[in-house]
């Protein structure tokens, strides 16, 4: 994402998570921490009704039942919710995309969407949807990829084709500004996680899912011969191979 306002291929995107369903949890590392510490940004609000916008696995869907919520689970990703569905994670599952909710207004107290928006054509009309959905007095909590996340990786093919391959994702300039309109803050977290080697580092990617581009998959991008020259050009720290998140926490208070 260059922009708030690039295309994304809803259907590839689906179809890439619903790839990662059953891998998902386990190489989830860094999804659990961030989801943690947004979770706990609104754990104290009273309001039962909750929508986990991007559910996943249901991992923080069934978290948010065990506070004592009513959770609405919703997915993009058909073989996500089927997965959640399966691990009984929420009390409801719809399917659909977080630009258009599938709720009507005021349906629900708390919107939870945790390392999804990034996944958004339209950053302002996710959170538009999400606060046409939330009560007043409600809130919604988000967290998402700010620019300069997967830097190491993008470089390291730079050097080796020309190209990144890598998403570009917004600004904390642009999410500023999408929450504009709103009673908000934010808060910033820059997070590193070190890998063996390269092969260990994709395979994580592709775990969760995330090595879909927004403008499409790349077919034959890892070849052996590719993947030796990835390694050869990655950057390395203390024998391990860093990949970089620079992540946004939002909370938008709903008037």
């Amino acid at each position: 994402m260059t922009s708030a306002f690039e295309p994304v291929n809803k259907q590839a995107v689906a179809s890439a998570f619903s790839r990662a369903a059953s891998s998902y949890d386990s190489a989830a590392v860094l999804q659990r921490d961030v989801g943690e510490r947004l979770l706990g940004m609104g754990a104290k609000h009273r309001g039962e009704q909750l929508l986990d916008a991007g559910c996943g696995t249901g991992h923080f869907s069934r978290r948010w039942r065990e506070l004592g919520k009513q959770v609405t689970a919703l997915d993009l990703a058909p073989g996500m919710l089927a997965f959640a569905r399966q691990q009984q994670a929420a009390d409801h599952y719809l399917l659909g995309d977080i630009e258009n909710v599938p709720l009507p207004a005021a349906a629900v107290d708390i919107c939870f969407s945790s390392l999804v928006v990034q996944w958004c054509s339209d950053l302002p009309r996710a959170l538009a949807e999400l606060y046409r959905v939330t009560r007043p007095g409600g809130v919604i909590l988000f967290s998402t990829l700010a620019e300069g996340s997967l830097a190491e990786l993008g470089d390291a093919w730079q050097q080796v084709d020309g190209e990144r391959h890598v998403n570009d994702f917004l600004s904390l300039a642009q999410i500023d500004a999408a929450c504009a309109g709103y009673r908000h803050l934010l808060e910033t977290e820059r997070q590193t996680l070190n890998y063996p080697d390269v092969m260990a580092l994709m395979r994580s990617l592709k775990g969760i899912g995330a090595t879909h581009l927004h403008q499409g998959r790349e077919a034959g991008l890892l070849s052996r011969r590719r993947l030796a020259a990835l390694q050869a050009a990655y950057p390395r720290r203390g024998g391990q191979f860093p990949l970089s998140y620079h992540l946004v926490y939002g909370v938008i208070y709903r008037d």
